[in-house]
């Protein structure tokens, strides 16, 4: 088996991406992401590892008005991952964490939504990470 850039070992939590020009992403911000729970995933060896209670962090892309790019919401994974949906629940960070917040960050140079942003959806945060990026929300380790 080839050497894989995640397990449930090195998992934090699930970074699900969205575009901020998608009219979609607008209405589930402006909404609260109330109703939202599924996001759509590439099938691939890490929705494999997808199971319930997992934390989720939800990534805004682009450079939209009003809707910069970095971490808008935070949940948690509600069961496994089937065909490319993943079941998750989200809540609104009272103040999203940007990335303009995040480049620069030596603990968080290998963040890999920093380093592809056009990768893997899902993406991943090592727990190492996800510890550094509660430092900075705290409402990222408030249960969801």
């Amino acid at each position: 088996m080839p050497d894989r850039a995640l397990s449930t070992d090195s998992l934090g939590a699930w970074l699900v991406k969205a575009s901020g020009a998608a009219p979609s992403t607008r209405e589930h911000v402006r909404a609260g992401f109330a109703g939202v729970e599924t996001w759509c995933v590439r099938p691939t060896y890490r929705t494999d590892l997808v199971a319930a209670g997992q934390p989720v962090l939800l990534w805004v892309s682009g450079s939209e008005p009003g809707l910069p790019a970095g971490i808008h919401a935070h949940g948690r994974t509600t069961g496994p991952a089937r065909d490319g949906v993943m079941p998750i629940v989200l809540v609104p960070l009272d103040q999203p964490l940007l990335r303009s917040e995040l480049v620069g960050d030596p603990d968080l140079a290998a963040l890999e939504v920093l380093r592809m942003p056009a990768g893997s959806n899902p993406s991943y945060v090592t727990p190492g990470q996800l510890e550094v990026l509660v430092g900075m929300c705290e409402e990222l380790a408030r249960p969801v």
